[in-house]
This record gives structure tokens, C-alpha cells and sequence, in this order.
């Protein structure tokens, strides 16, 4: 009850805080790409509800249908200039933040995934995140953020390095995220998140987050 009362009350004054820059956003959208200015996928949320996440239009329109899929590669030819800088700045996720004001959402928890990402994740992962309500930052989220970089620099196709290689080491993550969920461990990814924002080659969460799995991708990449 406490982390919900939370939510509503940061989504709200932030979503209140940012509202003068979204309209001069939205005009930019509108204007370029295929004119539009949001997109809502369908996401699995807590208890394997699906619910529509919405983000700043960032992709070509038909890119779910696209080469690809629901899985965005690095230098992806479907993602739209003014998207381009929108997804490194982490803008074009802002509109989720009425996502957490109703509730689909929270602050922090594990990142919601399409119903085909969520299913990479093996069967037991699944069983024991799935009853937490999924968030716009978490700790996937933190080690993840270059995942595009990831899967450009991987010598397997992407849906295959995605589905061997992320998805196993994500669900660990989020695992590690269930067993030690706190208030306090919440602030600290919102700090971190802030952070990276920031500083993007940061690795400053393996100094603040103990116990967290072997990282497999410093050998990878």
C-alpha cells in the first residue's frame, strides 16, 4: 500500500512537472516519422494480466511485423531519427508514467516484457515474478540499458542471443530483485536509474548491489 501511495504521488506531480515540455515533444512527433506521437503495446503485467504500455513513437508503425520483432537490435534500421535520440535519452519512456498513476505499474520492479520476451524466460522465472507488479525502472532495466548494444555486438542472431543469452541472465535479475525487495533497495534503483541516465558507462550498481549473479556478458562482449 505504501509503494502504491508512492507511485501516485510521484507519477503525479511528474507527470504535472513535465506537461509544458511533452506538448512541444508531441508537435515534433506529429511532424516527422509517420505522424505519430504515441504507441501502446501490449505487455505482460502482475498476475500474467497483458495491459497496454505506452511510450513516445519512437519505430516505424508495422515494426512489430517487421524483421526483428519484439526485440529492437542496435542501429535497428525501423527505429525513426527523432526516435533515435529519444530511446538513448530514455525520453520516449516517460509516457509511462500514466502507466504507473493507474496502476499497471509501479516506479520499480521488473520491466514488463511482450508476451513472446516474457515466455524466453525459463518456466520458473515466470512463476515467481509474475505476481509482481512490473516497473518503468528496475534492476533488468539498470544492466540491460546497452542491451541493443548487446545484441548488435553478439555473433548470433538476435532473437537467439536474446532468448540463450538475456533473457536467462534478466530473470536472474529480477529474481534477485523478488528475494530483496525493500523500500530502500527501491531507492536505490531510482537513484541508479537516475544515474545512468547521466553517466551511461557507469557500472555503478555492482559496487551498490551485492549478491546479484554473475554477470556473463563481461565475457561476451
Amino acid at each position: 500500500m505504501i509503494k502504491r501511495i508512492i507511485d501516485i504521488i510521484v507519477s503525479g506531480i511528474l507527470i504535472l512537472i513535465i506537461s509544458p515540455i511533452m506538448i512541444p515533444l508531441m508537435t515534433l512527433l506529429r511532424l516527422t516519422g509517420e505522424g505519430k506521437v504515441f504507441y501502446v503495446q501490449q505487455r505482460i503485467g502482475k498476475g500474467g494480466q497483458p495491459f497496454g504500455l505506452i511510450k513516445f513513437a519512437t519505430m516505424l508503425e508495422n515494426s512489430a511485423n517487421l524483421p526483428g520483432g519484439d526485440v529492437t537490435m542496435g542501429n535497428d534500421p525501423r527505429v525513426l531519427p527523432v526516435g533515435r535520440v529519444l530511446r538513448k535519452t530514455k525520453i520516449n519512456e516517460l509516457p509511462q508514467l500514466i502507466n504507473i498513476f493507474k496502476g499497471d505499474i509501479s516506479l520499480v520492479g521488473p520491466r514488463p516484457l511482450t508476451t513472446k520476451t516474457f515466455a524466453f524466460y525459463p518456466k520458473e522465472v515466470q512463476n515467481q515474478i509474475k505476481d509482481l507488479t512490473p516497473g518503468l525502472t528496475g534492476i533488468g532495466s539498470i544492466v540491460f540499458r546497452d542491451e541493443e548494444k548487446i545484441l548488435a555486438s553478439s555473433p548470433k542472431p538476435h532473437l537467439q542471443c536474446y532468448a540463450e543469452d538475456i533473457a536467462p541472465y534478466k530473470g536472474k535479475l529480477e529474481v534477485w530483485y523478488k528475494n530483496n525487495q525493500s523500500l530502500g533497495l527501491d531507492l536505490k534503483l531510482i537513484f541508479v536509474t537516475a544515474w545512468v541516465v547521466l553517466f551511461p558507462d557507469s557500472n555503478i550498481y555492482e559496487k551498490l548491489f551485492k549478491g546479484l549473479p554473475e554477470n556473463p556478458f563481461k565475457k561476451l562482449v
